[in-house]
């Protein structure tokens, strides 16, 4: 087929870098905003944080024209000539930005910038400390670093033996055997907190029995190594009647063996290690406050950050002005200094809109849902899908999603994510739509208010909400089990 010229035309949809960078600060929750804003002061000198001020945002584009006759002859030079820089060194920019969400004044200002962060040692670093006790020497101790290394953050040694030894090896550059490494774990299984260094979950719940035993040996303590040592998987199984037959125990001696086992630590280290992260904080992006039956809703002032354009590049422009001599250097660096005024002012203006379309979003979510905002109870959540919010705030679906997507918001009756007010919905028997919110917590009150001795099946609960009108298969009576980490009818029988 021979080559050929056609014209054709198209219509795309592209979306412009100022759409596409609110976009992406839709999506950051408000405990990373600071950080985002800190890059893009970074990046752009003519962005910096003080005073608020109130810029134009109807100005005109630039648009190049023609060559004067003081461009260059070869013709690749832009008429810089016609550079307007009256809007960019006007005197209106000490006014105080609308889209500031409190006053200054705000008496919970102070204490929602503050952000809570735990200065401690790691779990490792403590871990190391305590080798001090076992006065070991240089090569020792360098074999036990290589050990307390390879423990993960939930406490156990889940290496191999013989790798270790090869780490060393390699590594380290040190001989060692496999016999030498084990009495190493052996001491340092002796630390806290106890059950560390273990091998697998029946070892780790051994080294706490029998350090309990040490401390205070009782009949009850020896039966519950018993249990552990010799009948780890009936006792995972529940199996208790078996275990009682074969240990030749009463059912009381069982009882009070088994509470001793279910009071012990499954992850030794996980609870330290989760102690000492800085995730586990969460900064609320709303706050929804029950003012006599009235809710009001505010948003974390770090959502509106003091931002403004450097005073140093209008001055600069206005040097400009005032020149009466304006060579080829002296307009490209005007034309620099524009392009990153602009570019703050539309980060400015992406962070007004973000405020903006974070408080729109969440007051439909408030009214929508404001019988639980009322009350607190999970029975009275409406079925609301995304699709919902965005007819209400005239927003797209995929916006609302970002809103939604890493935000919490602090209410009277705790800190909840915005994905927990979407659910669908189902049919009672009388008509009536209810969320499957409504469903979960029926679902369980009926485990928490059954016999630990006889707990209910899922055929059982099928019936028992089948009774209350809500006809669900067990299938999703299953699922919704697992959505809320309710494990199977035998796992929670009580002995």
């Amino acid at each position: 087929m021979a080559l050929s010229q056609g014209l054709h035309q198209k219509l795309l949809q592209k979306l412009s870098p100022q759409q596409i960078q609110l976009m992406k600060l839709l999506q950051v929750p408000t405990a990373f905003l600071e950080e985002r804003i800190k890059e893009e002061l970074e990046e752009n000198p003519a962005l910096e944080q003080g005073t608020e001020e109130l810029y134009q945002e109807d100005y005109k584009e630039e648009t190049d024209s023609e060559l004067n006759e003081d461009a260059d002859p070869d013709g690749s030079e832009e008429d810089y000539d016609q550079v307007d820089i009256s809007e960019y060194v006007t005197d209106s920019d000490d006014d105080t930005a609308d889209y500031r969400t409190k006053d200054e004044t705000y008496q919970g200002s102070e204490d929602q910038n503050f952000t809570p962060v735990r200065s401690e040692n790691s779990f490792h670093d403590l871990l190391i400390q305590q080798l001090v006790m076992l006065n070991l020497d240089d090569r020792a101790q360098i074999i036990a670093e290589q050990i307390v290394g390879s423990i993960d953050d939930d406490g156990y040694l889940r290496r191999e033996t013989s790798a270790i030894v090869n780490d060393l090896a390699f590594l380290q550059n040190i001989e060692s055997n496999e016999e030498e490494v084990e009495t190493l774990i052996d001491q340092i299984q002796q630390f806290e907190p106890s059950g560390i260094c273990a091998r697998s979950l029946q070892e780790c719940l051994l080294i706490q029995l029998r350090h309990k035993s040490k401390r205070k040996p009782t009949k009850t303590i020896n039966a519950a190594i018993a249990i552990i040592d010799r009948y780890f998987e009936e006792f995972s199984r529940k199996h208790f009647e078996k275990i009682q037959k074969q240990l030749e125990l009463t059912s009381e001696e069982v009882r009070a063996a088994v509470e001793i086992i279910t009071k012990l630590n499954p992850k030794p280290g996980g609870t330290i290690e989760g102690g000492l992260k800085n995730e586990n904080y969460i900064i609320p992006d709303f706050y929804i406050f029950n003012n006599n039956g009235v809710l009001e809703l505010t948003l974390h002032n770090r959502n509106a950050p003091d931002l403004k354009i450097s005073e140093d590049y209008k001055e600069m422009l206005m040097q400009y002005e005032k020149g009466s001599k304006k060579d080829k250097r002296q307009k490209e660096a005007v034309v620099f200094i524009k392009q990153k005024i602009d570019a703050a002012r539309w980060f400015i203006d992406a962070i007004k809109q973000r405020q903006t379309t974070l408080l729109l979003t969440m007051n439909a979510i408030m009214e929508y849902q404001q019988a639980f905002f009322l009350t607190g109870d999970e029975t009275v959540l409406r079925p609301m899908i995304l699709k919902d919010i965005a007819e209400i705030t005239g927003l797209d679906i995929s916006t609302v999603s970002r809103v939604a997507n890493s935000k919490f918001v602090q209410t009277e009756f705790g800190t909840q994510r915005l994905k927990f007010f979407f659910s669908e919905s189902m049919t009672k028997s009388g008509g009536e739509e209810v969320s499957t919110h409504e469903v979960k917590k029926i679902l369980t009150d009926l485990v928490e208010g059954e016999d630990k001795q006889n707990p209910l099946s899922d055929d059982q609960l099928t019936e028992l909400l089948t009774a209350k009108g809500y006809h669900i298969a067990r299938r999703t009576i299953a699922k919704y089990r697992e959505q809320l980490n309710i494990p199977v009818a035998r796992l929670r029988k009580s002995f």
